[in-house]
């Protein structure tokens, strides 16, 4: 699975894939993270070279209509996006392979595992591209051109969509055989509950005791099943 990230803070990513089950995933070449610079894309007055050398690419403009904010430009967004998309085709000469192109908004589609899911079934996407945008929002005219799916984490907003790229990454990558040590690991696939429970079998706090639940001590997998049903 290759993912594909337009953000203009691609050092935000560091740490989260650097580390843990992703960076071994990225290092065994089961997934693939590839950033990419919508400034790289400004062009035209937005693009100066000062006398010192150093060049400043504006990327947000004001928003029509009025408002607070500044709005992110569709021209570099687009750009960045077919950049990706050249990249996706060449790389397998004549085999065009699926490529999901998914911006980030609180009014979009609710992400779940179910939605993961479809990405990687057999026949499913293997290049996803993840736009995150900053400011008060991208130019509408990007979902309308790039035919963007929207794509929402949940009922709140965040100040960009790198939060939301990482949780989809995550959440995505687990799908992929071979990222997790067992594939049937994954807690969707075995009865987990909202409780878990690890040695000691008795903890003591404060003069309290806090034991683990007889019923996981008992042996009886069909008591333990149905245990771990109710408290889903």
């Amino acid at each position: 699975m290759n993912f594909y990230i337009i953000t203009l803070f691609p050092e935000m990513f560091d740490s989260y894939l650097g580390e843990s089950i992703l960076a071994r995933a990225i290092k065994e070449k089961k997934i693939k993270v590839t950033f990419v610079n919508p400034r790289k894309f400004v062009s035209g007055k937005y693009k100066k070279v000062w006398p010192d050398g150093n060049i400043s690419q504006q990327i947000d403009e004001r928003p029509y209509g009025g408002g607070p904010g500044m709005v992110m430009m569709a021209e570099p967004v687009i750009k960045a996006v077919e950049s990706v998309i050249k990249k996706v085709v060449s790389s397998k000469k004549k085999v065009v392979r699926k490529t999901k192109i998914i911006n980030f908004s609180p009014s979009g589609k609710k992400f779940d595992t179910t939605y993961a899911k479809k990405l990687v079934r057999p026949g499913g996407y293997t290049d996803i591209i993840l736009i995150s945008g900053r400011y008060e929002g991208i130019d509408a005219r990007v979902d309308k051109i790039l035919k963007t799916e929207k794509i929402s984490i949940g009922d709140y907003v965040l100040t960009g969509g790198e939060l939301p790229a990482m949780i989809m990454i995550d959440c995505i990558a687990r799908q992929v055989k071979g990222v997790l040590g067992n594939f049937d690991s994954r807690e969707e696939e075995r009865i987990s509950s909202s409780e878990t429970y690890t040695r000691p079998e008795i903890i003591e706090y404060k003069g309290k005791k806090y034991k683990v639940p007889k019923v996981l001590l008992s042996g009886n997998h069909k008591d333990i099943e149905n245990w771990k049903q109710n408290k889903k």
